[in-house]
Parts: C-alpha cells; sequence; structure tokens
C-alpha cells in the first residue's frame, strides 16, 4: 500500500511510575514514549496535541496544548520523533488517545491519530 501524501504514523508505550505515584490516595502515575514516523511524503511540523485520557471509572481528562515537550518539531519524510512525558489517573488501569495537528511544509493541516494505548499498573505481589 502506498503511503499518503500527509500522513505520520504514531505508536506509543506507557509504564508505571510507582516512585510517584500513591496508590492508596488514588494517584497512578505513568510515563509514556511516543514515536512519530513522518511515512507521507510532504514535511511537515507538528502544531498542537489533543488528549483524551479515561480512567477505570470512566472520567475523562482532555488535555490540549501547543506541541509536544515544549517543541514542535519538523518532520522530513522518513525522520522520526521521540519524546517522553506523563500523566496522572485516579485509577490503576486507564487508556489515552488522541492525535496532532501538523502542517505540511506547503500549509495544508492534517491530523495524525494516536491509537489508544493503555495504561496498567503492574500486579503487586505479596
Amino acid at each position: 500500500m502506498a503511503a499518503g501524501k500527509y500522513e505520520v504514523t504514531v505508536s506509543a508505550r506507557a509504564e508505571f511510575v510507582a516512585g510517584q505515584s500513591d496508590p492508596a490516595a488514588g494517584r497512578h502515575v505513568f510515563a509514556y514514549s511516543i514515536t512519530l514516523v513522518n511515512t507521507g511524503t510532504v514535511t511537515a511540523q507538528l502544531l498542537t496535541r489533543h488528549w483524551i485520557i479515561t480512567d477505570a471509572n470512566g472520567r475523562v481528562q482532555e488535555v490540549r496544548g501547543r506541541g509536544v515537550v515544549g517543541e514542535q518539531p519538523v518532520l522530513a519524510p522518513g525522520e522520526s520523533f521521540r519524546y517522553t512525558s506523563g500523566t496522572a489517573i485516579a485509577t490503576p488501569v486507564g487508556t489515552m488517545r488522541g492525535s496532532y495537528r501538523m502542517r505540511g511544509k506547503d500549509g495544508v493541516e492534517f491530523d495524525a491519530p494516536i491509537p489508544e494505548f493503555t495504561l496498567s499498573m503492574p500486579r503487586v505481589l505479596h
């Protein structure tokens, strides 16, 4: 299948951060690493992010903002950008999904979807 002109592929990996979490107080912290790869044919810049974070109780946090980790990376075709950030939710399990708003060097804006991924505290053995 041929890549589209405006296409950025996003992959994610999350892990529980025990040292910053306090499960008894309903604070579960997760670090997530995101990799964006420009799989299209036009150089594109990341403008904004939109996250939908849902905990196991169905509580939804929506986060919108400019760039990621203080940057608005520009990706030529085939280039990638990776960053790590974090979030906290009230339950040991939740999900994150969303999108990045991108702008091609020709001025066309498009969305790069972030597939849903799971936030999950590992099982603790007693």
